[in-house]
């Protein structure tokens, strides 16, 4: 068969790259027999996944074909090919004739489509191979830098793998959005976002939203993540989120070892030194219950990176990998003034440093298209002036608060925080303050923080003023 037409594209191997003539015509042929059949295909392949230019002048004629809801035949095709002089060009009625006679069956139109995108990928893959070799012989750049393109050129090809946006028409969205609507009126409903694991918070934020931006602030020492952890075990363990988490300010085995004194409700300093008995033994309820927590922990999709001084470039690339590899979910980073900028400079400022994390991070959050938790310290100002803290509290850049879509305060009054006496209480109270909601409510949600063991509870309005048995008597 005489092929004329073929895209002169070849390696640097002068190999031939990876196609399908077979599988091009027959799902070229499949569409002219049965016209419905583009409706199956029309999210694998797009013209550029045909490796012969008249396959893809073919194509793009049916596509507007089916855009004007005009039939798809050997007619109205040769009759568009003819209006827009390529008709020739590809070998005239002739070549459409040949088109609808060589196909084995109609039906199997999806599957003559995987084989076509298969090896569009794999042509895409060469030229990224291509790609990356040039970058390898770029000596003069930055090696993150570097690394960071190569990783990208490689995440782009898996994502369009994976499904690309279109434009979509507004009626099946709007069916869906009422279907959408009518399941968050039920009483059992799914929420949009990933899960808080506290129902109060949830019940103002919907969840955490993909591509958001989320700031979680504080003063040292209040309880940013104890909460930031709670929110992981909570809605990994319970909903089987996938939760990547980067922590810059203590090592794996610190994180480890509060996440179990908070899922056991074991007090954190026995997690850390042990109790015995005198026998020099275990107390069998104490061993029992962080028994039970490593269990059910064992199950929890939770990913833990403690490299100290990471960069939003090195942050980027392992998120990438988690997100391929485990699904990733949500990601937090503990915490934000931690972190190493990819491209300072010794002249530098903190401002400067800050603001190019605070957008690389909502970068990653929009390219994964996933929730990014990232903790942050408030400035001294606060303490000097007291009160509440506002939005203007958040230190070192205002790009913090730009770049998030969602800003987050935890604050306590010093009531709150010790007794008349003076001493720390070991159950305090503490108001969650939702001071930038982006495309959502403000407001405000009230937990309990439990010191002992690191973890925040929702307040029990029904057994007001009693104290839980669960946490007396350790």
């Amino acid at each position: 068969m005489e092929i004329t037409g073929q895209n002169p594209i070849t390696n640097a191997g002068l190999r031939i790259p990876p196609h399908s003539l077979e599988a091009e015509m027959a799902l070229l042929g499949s569409i002219m027999l049965r016209p419905d059949a583009i409706y199956e295909i029309i999210d694998i392949v797009t013209p550029l996944s045909f490796y012969f230019e008249k396959h893809r002048t073919v194509y793009e004629a049916m596509l507007e074909l089916f855009g004007k809801h005009q039939p798809i035949d050997i007619l109205s095709l040769s009759t568009r090919l003819k209006e827009k002089d390529f008709l020739e060009h590809i070998g005239g009625t002739t070549f459409l004739t040949e088109l609808s006679s060589v196909v084995p069956s109609s039906a199997n139109v999806k599957h003559y489509a995987e084989i076509v995108m298969k090896k569009y990928m794999m042509r895409q893959l060469i030229e990224a191979s291509e790609y990356l070799s040039h970058l390898g012989f770029n000596e003069a750049g930055e090696l993150e830098e570097i690394l960071d393109q190569a990783e990208k050129k490689v995440f782009d090809i898996t994502e369009h793998f994976a499904g690309s946006a279109r434009f979509r028409e507004l009626m099946p969205l709007l069916h869906d959005a009422f279907e959408r609507f009518e399941r968050l009126s039920s009483a059992e409903h799914e929420l949009r976002g990933v899960r808080t694991g506290f129902k109060s918070l949830d019940d103002i934020l919907g969840g955490f939203q993909n591509s958001d931006l989320i700031i979680i602030a504080a003063r040292p020492s209040v309880g940013k993540t104890a909460l930031a952890l709670d929110i992981a075990r909570r809605t990994a363990s319970e909903h089987q989120t996938p939760v990547g988490i980067f922590s810059l300010e203590m090592s794996a085995d610190q994180l480890v070892d509060r996440i179990v004194a908070a899922q056991s409700r074991t007090d954190a300093s026995i997690i850390r030194k042990g109790v015995r008995t005198q026998s020099g033994t275990w107390r069998e309820d104490i061993f029992k219950n962080i028994r039970d927590a490593l269990d059910d922990l064992s199950r929890t999709p939770i990913y833990i990176d403690d490299q100290p001084g990471n960069s939003i470039m090195k942050m980027r690339s392992a998120a990438r990998k988690l997100k391929i590899e485990k699904s990733l979910k949500l990601l937090i980073v503990d915490y934000l003034q931690l972190m190493a900028p990819s491209t300072a400079r010794t002249n530098d400022s903190m401002v400067q440093q800050v603001t190019e994390i605070s957008r690389g991070l909502k970068h990653l959050a929009r390219e994964l298209n996933i929730p990014v938790i990232a903790l942050s310290q408030l400035s001294r100002a606060i303490e000097t002036r007291g009160g509440k803290p506002k939005l203007s509290d958040l230190r070192d850049s205002g790009s913090i608060e730009q770049d998030a879509d969602l800003v987050m305060f935890i604050h306590s009054n010093e009531d709150d925080i010790r007794d008349e006496s003076g001493k720390v209480k070991d159950v305090q109270r503490k108001e969650l303050i939702i001071a930038k909601h982006r495309n959502g409510p403000l407001g405000q949600a009230v937990l309990d923080y439990h010191t002992r063991f690191n973890t925040f509870v929702e307040i029990d309005y029904s057994n007001y003023g009693k104290i839980e048995e669960d946490f007396k008597n350790f």
